[in-house]
């Protein structure tokens, strides 16, 4: 029987695995390297081809250039948060219940969720986190410069990181429950593509969709209200920036939904994990 003295600091647990991290990338520092530049280099793709397009046109559906690069850089935020410390392990999670180490998961005296999700931190994508702030600065400085965006409150702002962190466990509990079926399908690598083309929506700000075309009708839709990607990427950037709707309170309603969608999503993936546990079958059995 585990006793109160015997159960591990969460906190400490999870510096040791970030320890263990960092010693695994230090071995293979060359993998590490090039990561860290092939990461740049997309990084920098996409500021290029973002540039080449509104050298053309003012603005895409009323969001002008440094409004997009701030849209960008939250939406590269949220990602780079979730590549670095949730993918490799959901990755792996299906190894774990292939090898049978899941096992040893389960007869460790913590969670067993916070085990699967932290043991392995890659570190290459905190390269990812640093250059999205670096672009959420420079673009939002801009703004200010140029007298389109007024000074930003210390509301706004901590609303705003609220709201990364809310889309941050909203793709951690897709990625979870999309994890946690390999107990019952072995390997889960469509599901896993699935996830990827999913997100592929959320590149681009929600108002993008908003055309008369049925499709985009389609996706905004399903991407607003059954699986709400759209929102919980667009809403921080709008927020930091107080870029308002035309229909007065559709921005706090869509606040609403992300921080209710993530909250729910969390619940739900967590009671799927649980569920997966309950129906896995140990190496030994």
């Amino acid at each position: 029987m585990t006793t109160a003295a015997s159960r591990p600091h969460y906190g400490k647990v999870f510096s040791k695995f970030f320890r263990n991290s960092a010693v695994r990338e230090m071995t293979f520092r060359g993998n590490f390297i090039i990561t860290i530049l092939t990461r740049a280099f997309w990084f920098a793709a996409q500021l290029v081809l973002f540039e080449i397009i509104f050298g053309k046109v003012p603005s895409i559906n009323g969001w002008s250039r440094y409004e997009y690069f701030s849209f960008m850089a939250s939406g590269m935020l949220i990602n780079a948060i979730v590549e670095t410390f949730f993918m490799p392990n959901c990755a792996n999670f299906s190894e774990l219940i292939r090898t049978g180490n899941l096992d040893f998961a389960l007869l460790k005296p913590i969670d067993t969720q916070f085990l699967v999700s932290f043991e392995k931190i890659n570190l290459a994508m905190l390269n990812q986190v640093v250059l999205a702030i670096a672009l959420l600065g420079y673009s939002t400085y801009r703004l200010h410069s140029s007298g389109d965006l007024p000074a930003i409150g210390v509301l706004h702002v901590l609303l705003y990181l609220v709201l990364i962190g809310v889309g941050v466990m909203f793709f951690y509990s897709l990625m979870i429950a999309l994890a946690s079926t390999s107990v019952w399908f072995g390997r889960n690598q469509g599901l896993y593509d699935f996830w990827f083309y999913v997100t592929v929506f959320a590149r681009y700000p929600r108002s993008i969709y908003d055309t008369p075309f049925l499709p985009s009708q389609v996706l905004l839709f399903t991407f607003t209200n059954l699986l709400p990607i759209l929102v919980v990427v667009t809403v921080p950037a709008r927020v930091l920036l107080n870029k308002q709707f035309t229909e007065p309170g559709y921005l706090l309603q869509l606040v609403i939904i992300a921080i209710v969608a993530a909250v729910v999503s969390l619940v739900v993936s967590r009671r799927i994990f649980c569920w997966s546990l309950k129906m896995y079958r140990s190496a030994s059995s």
